[in-house]
């Protein structure tokens, strides 16, 4: 089993934890690979609606290059945004699954209601439209930004960790949560810290979407080929057109 993890900036740093996340979730016997653009062929990190677009643009890039050297038997799209989801879906019949989407999903089972605990305020707008999306508004309790810039999370200090904390106390205390959602894939390093200091679950959405698309891939659901993520026209999708 190959499970291909895409983080969609081009942080070499953020990619290895990804990896490192995804293969705790995996466990034994699940090969996880990892890959990010190269610089220039992505954004450093996905803080504004004009880095998703490029975010987009490069995960599917990286899901057609990991089909032209055989492909995997699942893929994650390992940034909260949940970028180029949809673009990924069309290009295979193999699960594409989102952190955003996965973790919202868990945490709705883990819990009646969750609160997103993020990086920059500016990405609330994101979080709240996927909310609307995957159907999980009555459900999320709230939506904060600690206004951590993404990369700053690779070298993730005891200031940042309280930071964080902070904002999950504050989120169990002041609005009801029972379940805590780390949004962004930059946190998946500081859960375990987090849930030894919190007496609610701490989800993060790499292991999240890991574990669906294993699940998924081992009970043989794939992504359907009918109307929406049918294949795309033969012509090259202008998405994937290079910049």
């Amino acid at each position: 089993m190959r499970i291909t993890a895409i983080n969609p900036n081009t942080s070499r740093a953020f990619t290895d934890a990804v990896a490192a996340a995804a293969r705790e979730a995996a466990g034994p016997g699940v090969e996880i690979v990892a890959v990010c653009p190269a610089p220039g062929q992505g954004p450093d990190a996905v803080e504004s609606h004009n880095d998703e677009i490029a975010a987009a643009r490069a995960v599917a890039r990286l899901v057609q290059e990991d089909l032209a050297s055989g492909g995997s038997d699942a893929y994650v799209v390992a940034c909260f945004g949940d970028p180029g989801l949809d673009a990924a879906r069309e290009l295979v019949d193999v699960p594409v699954v989102g952190i955003a989407e996965a973790a919202m999903h868990l945490a709705a089972v883990a819990g009646r209601r969750f609160a997103i605990i993020t990086t920059l305020s500016r990405t609330i707008g994101r979080a709240k439209d996927l909310l609307a999306r995957y159907e999980f508004e009555k459900a999320c309790a709230a939506v904060h930004g600690t206004e951590i810039p993404v990369l700053e999370l690779e070298r993730a200090g005891a200031d940042a960790v309280a930071e964080v904390l902070a904002w999950c106390e504050r989120a169990v205390r002041d609005d009801g949560a029972d379940v805590i959602v780390l949004g962004c894939a930059g946190m998946a390093e500081l859960t375990t810290t987090l849930r030894a200091r919190l007496d609610v679950p701490v989800v993060d959405g790499v292991a999240a979407a890991t574990g669906v698309a294993l699940a998924m891939a081992r009970a043989g659901i794939g992504t359907s080929k009918r109307q929406e993520y049918a294949a795309p026209p033969t012509r090259e999708p202008a998405a994937l057109a290079d910049a």
